[in-house]
């Protein structure tokens, strides 16, 4: 099969299995697991996975002039990014959540601009500007709590925080990905990232009551460590291969919907008129500002 097509599929495929996660993981946090703790269970989940992984895979040598980066694209994708999605689906809510980092692809956009100097255009300008209006929508004049959403405001800016370290990591592992095998650099970026999480997420990692898990608990979070950690960064490495991160950003927008669906279908979160205002504004902004000028082809 024609590997751009691979890649569209692995980005597919990514996102699907986010759209399910925003409701799969609320629903253990925080009475079950607490949200640091859940990140110290899928990073530790998914460095064991890629080592394994690894005895199948030729062995790679790092260049020493990547090891910063690779360092750097840790704390980005799997210690800041993870830490504060989780932390922010405590507080708010899955439809929330997936709403508000679609603004990934405009983040990716500024963060372009400023570190690869890519031209931002008046309607790029506008769109950003557009999308973050729908984000603050949500966070200032949204519920401000509601069932298992403690604080709204806080757990979005989280995800805003969330969706910014998402795409500075886009940005920083692309040049690694040309370079190293996806199993290659996954295996190093999970096993930093254990350390780096451990002080943040032990003490709640050890609270857990683990013998007196159900099977309802035990398969949501082997979800969240195969599907949601080990996969799905699997899935976006291996799409980077053949895909700009603008691209794979731009498969974000699978997941309001796929989250929408899947949490109203499972009764846990509902739409409302602020909701649908909000979103429509951000995936106004996001189009505006990442659509491409169509050159006219003179005869």
């Amino acid at each position: 099969m024609n590997p751009r097509i691979l890649a569209l599929l692995a980005a597919t495929a990514a996102s699907t299995i986010y759209g399910i996660n925003h409701t799969l993981a609320k629903g253990l946090m925080p009475d079950i697991i607490g949200p640091y703790g859940f990140i110290i269970l899928r990073v530790v989940g998914a460095a064991i996975l890629f080592w394994i992984a690894s005895l199948f895979y030729p062995q790679e040598k790092i260049d020493k002039k990547d090891w910063l980066r690779l360092v750097g694209c840790a704390f980005f994708g799997m210690v800041l990014n993870m830490n504060m999605f989780f932390k922010g689906l405590q507080l708010s809510t899955p439809i929330n959540s997936s709403v508000v980092i679609t603004l990934t692809p405009v983040l990716l956009l500024l963060l372009s601009a400023f570190f690869l100097k890519e031209k931002v255009t008046w309607m790029k300008s506008i769109g950003i500007g557009i999308g973050l209006m729908g984000a603050l929508l949500l966070i200032l004049f949204g519920a401000k709590t509601q069932a298992n959403a403690p604080n709204i405001p806080l757990g979005n800016t989280l995800f805003i925080v969330n969706a910014t370290s998402y795409a500075i990591y886009l940005i920083m592992v692309k040049p690694l990905v040309a370079k190293y095998s996806s199993i290659t650099l996954m295996k190093f970026l999970f096993l930093f990232a254990v350390f780096m999480n451990l002080p943040i997420g032990l003490s709640e990692f050890n609270e857990v009551a683990w013998t007196s898990l159900n099977f309802g608990h035990i398969w949501k979070m082997a979800f969240v460590v195969i599907g949601t950690t080990f996969l799905t960064y699997l899935f976006n490495v291996y799409a980077l291969k053949q895909l700009s991160p603008s691209t794979i950003g731009a498969f974000i927008y699978l997941q309001p919907l796929l989250a929408t669906l899947f949490a109203i279908i499972m009764g846990a979160d509902s739409l409302n008129p602020l909701r649908i205002v909000a979103a429509a504004l951000i995936f106004l902004g996001v189009f505006l500002s990442t659509r491409k000028k169509i050159s006219k082809v003179k005869p």
